[in-house]
């Protein structure tokens, strides 16, 4: 007679799973787009698609689709969730999933909103119209700063690796001053210098001085050198995203990928170059800027481009800042097709390069020019038109143009992050 051994649940079993492996993986779905504002039909843009699904199921789901997908299901854990009929049990996976998610919740990734209350005397009914499901689908889930710093880290990490070692540090200048570093030769301290002494000239500048090296030693403040180091510089960085409806259409996204790499550009900042700041602004029929912590919310929509009230919020943003260096980062794939007009009305033309629209873009781009903000364009389209339109505002800002796509925006955004260490500040 076949005999069967079964081990009773745990939920300790929720405990073997790695949540960051588990984090890396959910990746894409934290991050999800979507359209704003549910379906819609637009008469040019035709059907756009659903709203991102941020509900406790689709969470649920999300976390069983990953941990398969990794094979964080242990033959262990296999056993454990196996019913009479060696299928998995339903109660019994519901309970891992409970689990996991509550550890999310509690190591600070995730925040629920409105958690279920059951009613007095009333039990949990699984399957399908269960009070559970029902109340698991009324649930809204959100990343909390920890979660996003996270991703952060893990969408840095992986851009990183594609390009190879790199050497952090601040913003390197031809100018020197005193310093940590010591990378070039020492001179006479002035008052005001890191005080970062080069022992072995100030020893030998007493020594000359007094013809001895007597205990205790005579030292005289004419005696005192210090090593001088590259003047590192600080950097404010706008970062404009366009998310008008292009960015998702024609079956590919392009806004989840860049809201990644604004993630990984701001890991990257607050980590390895202190002094620097980021900023987001989306840009569509109009544009506003959001906090950080708002970013892997963010949806696409609504339909058009207004890259010239971008341009000009970012400016207004960058000139706040106190900083050596000033760099508006636009991520975008189509032409501008919108314009906010005086009288606070959006001048639309969808079919985009607009001769009026075109030109006051191009005299915001001159704006920034004369406020001394270059404007690095990284173009995930490659339209003829838009090319020379993407020329036209690096050869005013003398700013760089990159013709990429979602699989290497993140390498060509940081690594031209990361040469501008060598930029002099003028």
């Amino acid at each position: 007679m076949r005999e069967h051994t079964y081990t009773k649940f745990s939920p300790e079993l929720g405990d073997a799973v790695d949540l960051q492996s588990l984090l890396d993986g959910l990746a894409d779905f934290l991050l999800q787009s979507g359209f704003a504002g549910g379906p819609q039909y637009h008469p040019y843009w035709g059907e756009t698609g659903e709203e991102g699904d941020r509900s406790l199921s689709a969470l649920k789901q999300a976390i069983l689709d990953a941990l398969l997908k990794s094979g964080q299901f242990t033959p262990e854990m296999l056993e454990a969730l196996r019913g009479e009929g060696d299928d998995l049990s339903e109660q019994k996976l519901s309970d891992l999933l409970d689990s996991i998610v509550k550890r999310l919740i509690e190591e600070g990734h995730l925040t629920l909103d409105n958690p279920p209350e059951m009613p007095a005397g009333h039990q949990s009914v699984m399957g399908p119209g269960g009070l559970a499901q029902a109340a698991a689908r009324d649930v809204q889930f959100s990343l909390t700063d920890k979660g996003i710093d996270f991703l952060g880290y893990k969408a840095l990490r992986g851009i990183l690796s594609s390009i190879g070692k790199s050497s952090f540090g601040s913003h390197d200048t031809p100018h020197l001053a005193t310093g940590i570093e010591s990378d070039a030769w020492s001179r006479p301290y002035e008052f005001g210098d890191v005080l970062n002494l080069d022992v072995n000239e100030t020893l030998r500048n007493a020594m000359l001085r007094t013809g001895s090296l007597d205990i205790p030693i005579d030292l005289d403040y004419s005696d005192l050198m210090v090593r001088q180091s590259e003047y590192r510089s600080s950097c404010a960085t706008v970062l404009m995203l366009d998310c008008s409806h292009s960015m998702i259409l024609y079956g590919e996204d392009r806004f989840t990928p860049a809201k990644k790499v604004a993630l990984a550009l701001t890991h990257l900042i607050r980590t390895q170059f202190a002094g620097d700041t980021i900023k987001v602004i989306l840009f569509h029929d109009s544009a506003e800027e959001i906090p950080i912590g708002a970013l892997a919310g963010a949806q696409v929509g609504p339909y058009h481009t207004n890259t010239a009230e971008g341009l000009k919020l970012a400016r207004r943003l960058l000139l706040a800042q106190k900083k050596d260096m000033r760099q508006i980062v636009m991520i975008t794939d189509g032409k501008p097709s919108a314009l906010t007009m005086p009288d606070g009305r959006i001048y639309k033309n969808a079919m985009g390069l607009d001769a009026y629209v075109l030109q006051q873009t191009l005299s915001e781009v001159t704006e920034c020019r004369r406020a001394g903000i270059a404007v690095n364009t990284f173009m995930l389209a490659r339209d003829r038109a838009l090319v020379e339109f993407v020329k036209m505002v690096s050869s005013i800002t003398r700013g760089r143009a990159y013709f990429t796509n979602t699989m290497t925006l993140g390498q060509f955004i940081l690594m031209d992050f990361l040469k501008r260490k060598t930029r002099k500040v003028s």
